[in-house]
């Protein structure tokens, strides 16, 4: 049964794909996220977490349908000193807060990052910092160099 909700709900995402430009979902795409994500929520076996991830990866990384997946606030500061930009410096990055729950089900930390001067200026990025997992991507715009 699960297998089937999952397989529904990819058609749907890929139907929705084009809205990942704008990163506005429509409700109906926001509701199927939303229910893949509690059908795979905190305790979901690691063949479930794979089918959210996959279905986030349409998104961009680092956006609200596809956030930066850490392993609690160190896991979050970790990856964002990890990010480099476009003149190889480390961003500055701040916390601006909860926004919300991720697709994951989990709580949703947005923050903002500045390259200043340097390409790609200034993103906001978002964090669900309740996975055991070290991201390798770096969200668009950044290089990333390797976990210490």
């Amino acid at each position: 049964m699960i297998r089937l909700m999952l397989a529904v709900l990819s058609l749907g995402l890929a139907a929705g794909a084009a809205q990942a430009q704008t990163q506005k979902p429509s409700d109906e795409l926001e509701g199927m996220l939303r229910a893949l994500a509690m059908i795979g929520g905190l305790g979901a076996s690691e063949e479930e977490a794979a089918a959210i991830a996959a279905a986030a990866a349409v998104h961009p990384l680092g956006s609200r349908l596809n956030p930066v997946r850490a392993n609690m606030p160190e896991g979050q500061r970790a990856y964002l000193q990890r990010l480099r930009c476009a003149n190889g410096r480390a961003p500055s990055f701040r916390r601006i807060g909860s926004d919300g729950e991720s697709i994951y089900g989990n709580i949703l930390d947005l923050y903002e990052v500045n390259c200043r001067r340097a390409e790609p200026g200034r993103v906001d990025v978002f964090i669900d910092m309740y996975h055991l997992h070290v991201e390798e991507a770096p969200v668009p715009g950044f290089t990333i160099v390797a976990p210490r």
